[in-house]
């Protein structure tokens, strides 16, 4: 299959980079998988970004998986992950609004046939951003673009993994980490 890698973290000795983005990558080549990748901190972003974004936008429809890695940073993805859902997704690529009545309109995806697992990470134990926050990143990140994009989906609820207290927690609980990304990359390539 065809597996487009979306990186968003700026340091490559990060958990994101050196330990998620590096195992789904290794595990997609072991498979001898098709892979591109999007590496949104080694790209140029000063604008205008016209080739670019039809860059992102060609391997986007090129793929049949995708992979979304980041860190949270102010209870929402790094800034540029942020501008590549903001200026790839756009519509008329990723969705259209279909009119119900003359003042409200529903999203029409056009990128439902796309396999999507992302990973991100926080600095937050679970408890407070589950609970008092109402775990408002992964929400928002699901119903807010992921269901605009690739649909109504349970399974962008369940194949969006948050990994908690990433810079405090031992190496043990780091490897405990990329094992469930490792499983997941492997059941993956399992059902193509």
């Amino acid at each position: 299959m065809r597996n487009l890698i979306i990186i968003g973290h700026p340091n490559t000795e990060s958990f994101c980079y050196n330990g998620i983005f590096k195992t789904i990558n290794e595990e997609l080549s072991k498979n001898n998988e098709e892979i591109e990748i999007i590496d949104l901190y080694r790209d140029d972003f000063t604008r205008p970004r016209t080739n670019l974004i039809k860059k992102y936008q060609d391997l986007v429809t090129w793929s049949e998986r995708m992979y979304f890695v980041s860190p949270v940073w102010w209870f929402r993805l790094t800034p540029r992950m942020e501008i590549f859902f903001d200026e790839v997704f756009e519509p008329g690529f990723a969705y259209k609004f279909v009119n119900i009545t003359k003042l409200y309109a529903y999203p029409k995806p056009f990128l439902s046939d796309k396999i999507v697992r992302t990973y991100v990470t926080h600095g937050a134990p679970a408890l407070p951003v589950m609970t008092l926050y109402l775990n408002s990143v992964k929400l928002r990140l699901v119903m807010g673009v992921y269901s605009f994009v690739f649909g109504w989906s349970l399974s962008l609820f369940t194949k969006t993994k948050q990994f908690w207290s990433v810079p405090f927690v031992s190496d043990k609980k780091r490897e405990k980490y990329l094992k469930t990304v490792r499983k997941d990359i492997k059941k993956d390539i399992k059902r193509s």
